[in-house]
């Protein structure tokens, strides 16, 4: 499976940390490449949209306190970013919102966390039903606020 993932300088130590623990996905990084200062926005932006176009199946945002980086990507049609602070969180995002990105608050949740939070995101499925119409109504309002 094809992950987009990327970060903002306080989330990137972070991002590889992640890269490192699930080499069994194929990682696609639009960055930073570094801790030097930048713009969560230049990074996150086109890692919300390889999601959305289907390039790839789902990602991964880290900035500092993950706020950032959640407002960013839920203004891409189509994605429905979920900051998780912990595996229930995560589980709940994927299950009855079908959140197609994680993002990660990098200044808060140590390494080891973060792992056992993305492998729960990763191997949760949507429960569709009643949740289903949900995601419907979040898709008609993005079709009429064009």
């Amino acid at each position: 499976m094809k992950l987009a993932i990327a970060s903002d300088h306080a989330g990137f130590p972070l991002k590889e940390a992640l890269k490192k623990a699930f080499p069994q996905y194929q990682w696609e990084d639009f960055g930073t490449y570094s801790a030097d200062s930048m713009d969560y926005p230049d990074t996150g932006t086109p890692a919300a949209q390889a999601v959305a176009s289907g390039a790839c199946a789902k990602g991964v945002l880290i900035c500092g306190s993950g706020i950032g980086m959640s407002i960013v990507a839920n203004k891409v049609e189509g994605i429905r970013a979920a900051l998780c602070v912990n595996t229930d969180i995560a589980r709940l995002s994927r299950m009855h919102n079908d959140a197609n990105i994680l993002v990660l608050a990098g200044r808060f949740t140590a390494i080891p966390y973060a792992i056992q939070i993305l492998d729960a995101w990763l191997h949760t499925d949507f429960e569709g039903g009643r949740h289903q119409q949900r995601i419907d109504k979040i898709s008609k309002i993005e079709g009429d606020i064009k």
